[in-house]
């Protein structure tokens, strides 16, 4: 028969709610559930885990003789406890039965179970789950930091004395100073020697129904039990607070950040792009691409038409110059055929000369179409917009030519929409003077969306109708291959070597 595992489980200071999620189902869990006590019976650790006690579970009480440190012989009857514990817990490992030490605080800070665990973690298969300390937990419920930057914290128990307590004290920048009750007399006088009484806290039962919180040098020693703790916080954190509230709010300059969505939904979006979305005070942009940002109270959100590009730098200018941090998204990278320009042009105008703007790149959708198809951006391109609403057709027409005669492959943005329905006719009949009939084109619409349709076709076979203002179309170079995957979509690719001659 396998031997049972024992587990030295930590519950936190006192509130229930405070035990792990660990913690919580290996105790509900546990054949064999062991605890140590006082003489009259009432455990510490067995009422945090109460709620997570189920019937039928065998309990051990590991209960503790009436007997203090101060005690003839107390080692030596202390030892013989543990031992005799140690072989109780034994009996049910060697019969296969698992076993839970409960734990108030952590276990292996200043906890009971470590008593057991040197014992029996030889023997058998031993595992430790941490718990909140009580030291943590009375830092939180006073509400102030331990140490910060490079200060040093120093634990100590109560029990030590005074002189020594006092020197401790005197030489550390933080201090809990656990196990007060009939220590409580030496503790405070060693603070006072080491000069520190008056920073020092006083807490009692943290996190429980029965917290209390008091600075030390107020608290009458007859109430004092076991369980509390002196603290002596952090004095950087002190010291800033203080500097902080005599200051007030620091000014704040604010910023315009263009920021690229990628083509669509959260795993298109970089790290930086969303770190500058969560930091932002203001969004502003076209409609769809605003609400493609998750909606948090605490920002305004400013929506506009497409058309409107200049008239919205210009609003996110202004709100920068106020102190805001503002976010203008854009779709895929926002300094392709979006919104990085358009900002960075009104940003010229000498008004806005004191108004920080940064560029945050995206995922664009060239490369989003490129990437379901396979690789057919592998080699020279070049990326154009049939959009005629900002720039003439016949400019168009002799970059598209230029292209073409150059065997470039083009990915090709805007390339129609309700309103313009003949550019791709007229952009096809142009390609094919310069390209083979067979020169693959892709066709890749709302890629990373709910509705991505991505297609190979035959130059000679593009379907104009087929396109909207949602497509992007890749054709190809007179070396762009496809092939064939028997019945999946195609792979297209574009050799990175090009031909002599």
């Amino acid at each position: 028969m396998d031997s049972g595992r024992l587990f030295g489980v930590g519950l936190g200071p006192g509130d229930p709610e405070l035990v792990t999620i660990k913690a919580a189902r290996l105790v509900a869990a546990a054949p064999v559930v062991a605890y140590h006590s006082a003489r009259h019976g009432r455990s510490i650790a067995r009422s945090i885990a109460a709620p997570y006690l189920r019937e039928g579970q065998v309990e051990e009480a590991l209960v503790y003789p009436v007997t203090t440190e101060d005690t003839p012989d107390y080692r030596t009857l202390i030892e013989e406890h543990y031992d005799e514990w140690a072989r109780r817990l034994a009996a049910h490992l060697d019969a296969g039965r698992d076993v839970v030490v409960l734990c108030e605080g952590d276990p292996l800070f200043y906890g009971s179970y470590m008593h057991m665990h040197k014992r029996l973690h030889q023997r058998y298969a031993t595992e430790v789950v941490p718990g909140v300390t009580s030291v943590s937990g009375a830092s939180a419920a006073l509400g102030r930091p331990l140490v910060e930057r490079d200060e040093v914290l120093t634990v100590l128990p109560g029990t030590l004395p005074a002189d020594e307590l006092a020197e401790r004290l005197a030489a550390t920048d933080s201090a809990a100073i656990l196990k007060l009750g009939r220590t409580f007399g030496t503790v405070r006088e060693a603070l006072d020697r080491a000069g520190r009484l008056a920073d020092a806290w006083y807490v009692e039962r943290a996190t429980t129904a029965a917290e209390r919180c008091a600075p030390l040098s107020e608290v009458d020693p007859a109430t004092v039990p076991y369980f509390s703790l002196a603290l002596l916080p952090s004095r950087v954190h002190e010291e800033t607070a203080a500097a902080l509230a005599e200051a007030g709010p620091a000014p704040r300059q604010g910023e315009v950040v263009v920021v690229g969505l990628g083509p669509a939904g959260r795993d298109w979006l970089t790290p930086e792009a969303q770190a500058a979305l969560a930091a932002a005070d203001d969004l502003v942009g076209y409609a769809p691409y605003v609400a493609r940002v998750p909606d948090n109270p605490r920002q305004r959100r400013h929506a506009s038409d497409n058309r409107v590009e200049a008239e919205r730098a210009e609003f996110a200018l202004s709100l920068a110059k106020e102190g805001r941090r503002v976010a203008v998204v854009s779709s895929g990278d926002p300094g392709v055929f979006a919104m990085a320009a358009a900002v960075l042009e009104v940003a010229a105008e000498p008004r806005w000369k004191d108004v920080p703007v940064r560029v945050l790149p995206g995922l664009t959708a060239a490369q989003a179409v490129a990437s379901r198809a396979g690789a057919p951006l592998g080699h020279d391109f070049c990326v154009l917009s049939l959009s005629d609403r900002l720039k003439p057709w016949d400019v168009i027409a002799g970059r598209l030519e230029a292209a073409a005669r150059a065997d470039l492959v083009i990915a090709v943005y805007n390339p129609g929409s309700r309103s313009r329905t003949w550019q791709v006719e007229a952009a096809k009949e142009l390609l094919l003077r310069h390209r083979g009939a067979d020169t693959p084109v892709v066709l890749g619409r709302d890629v990373g969306g709910t509705e991505e349709s991505v297609r190979v076709v035959r130059l000679a076979d593009l379907e104009p109708a087929e396109v909207d203002m949602r497509t992007l179309l890749i054709v190809g170079s007179s070396q762009t291959r496809v092939q064939d995957r028997g019945g999946a979509r195609p792979v297209v690719w574009t050799p990175r070597r090009y031909p002599a001659g």
